[in-house]
Formats: structure tokens, sequence, C-alpha cells
């Protein structure tokens, strides 16, 4: 009886700490979601949906058929993304935000006055979410990339597609 009830509390309370992250998250946008000086993308599963079958049906070659199904896969877009504010200062305040177990570190740039990480959230072997962060003197963007991916299908859709901030994740280290 001990058991079920040890095994039962562990269940939810990783339930919640996941939800948790994912409030942890969505708060850090949601503060900043009514500020002018931010531009705020959105993208939805079901446009991520739309756009892969679209490729995937029109296409002729293999790899554009591949790519289609990739970008299916995709559940959400976040970004957040503004040059009128101490980009340093929102870096850290965003940084420090997350749940530090939650997220493994791939890549973590500092280069004279400006910090890029980029992080992945895995369950079960597969990415959930990438998460990048830049900061500098007047510049900050907070990408989420929701779905269920292997890192091959990062690397993929880091060389395939013009989803923003692929383009940094490109340039570092893509091997896991």
């Amino acid at each position: 009886m001990n058991r079920i009830i040890l095994l039962s509390l562990l269940f939810f309370g990783s339930i919640l700490t996941s939800v948790a992250q994912d409030d942890a998250i969505q708060r850090f946008f949601s503060n900043y979601m009514e500020d002018d000086r931010f531009s705020r993308v959105y993208i939805s599963p079901k446009m991520m949906q739309m756009a892969g079958g679209f490729l995937k049906n029109n296409a002729e070659e293999t790899e554009s058929q591949d790519l289609g199904e990739l970008i299916q896969k995709v559940r959400g877009i976040r970004i957040l993304s503004s040059d009128e504010v101490d980009g340093m200062t929102m870096y850290k305040e965003a940084y420090s935000s997350l749940t530090k177990n939650k997220y493994e570190e791939l890549m973590d740039v500092q280069d004279k006055g400006s910090s890029l990480k980029f992080l992945v959230r895995e369950e079960g072997g597969l990415v959930r979410e990438l998460l990048m962060i830049s900061g500098e003197k007047s510049e900050f963007t907070l990408m989420s990339l929701l779905g269920t991916f292997t890192y091959e299908e990062l690397n993929m859709l880091a060389d395939k597609t013009n989803i923003p901030g692929m383009d940094q994740y490109g340039k570092g280290n893509k091997q896991k």
C-alpha cells in the first residue's frame, strides 16, 4: 500500500514539475506580450501541419517529402525579440526563469558582450523542445520550437528550412 502511495506521489510530482516548467516559459512570454518594444511570433501546430502537408503532397523529390513530414512534427514555434531593450539583462532573466534540470545545453557562445545558448528538453530520448536564448547590448531573442524530434531531424530542420533561429543552430556543433 505504501508503495502505491509513494509511486502515485512521484508520478503526480513529475507531472506538476513538467507543467510548472511549461508555465515558466509561458509566463516569461506573457510578461512581454503587451510590451510594444517586442516583436512576438507564434506559429501554431495546425499551421505547421498545413505547411508540411503542402510540401509533402506537392513535392516530387523524396527529400522534399521527407522535409514535409518533418515540418508536420513541429508542434509550435514561439519567438519573442526586441532591438529596443538591454539584451543582456533580458538574456539573464530568461535563462534564470528555466528549470535547469529539465534542459541540456547544446551550445553556449559568449563573445564580446553577446550571449547565445541553445538548450534542449528531452523525453524518452527524443527532443521535445529546442530553446534558443540570445542577448547582446540592445537586442534580445527567445525562440522555442516544440515537437518530437531526433537530433538528426533537428539538423535537417537547421539545414533545409528558414525557421527563425535555426540558422544560428546550424552554425554550431550539431552532432549528438
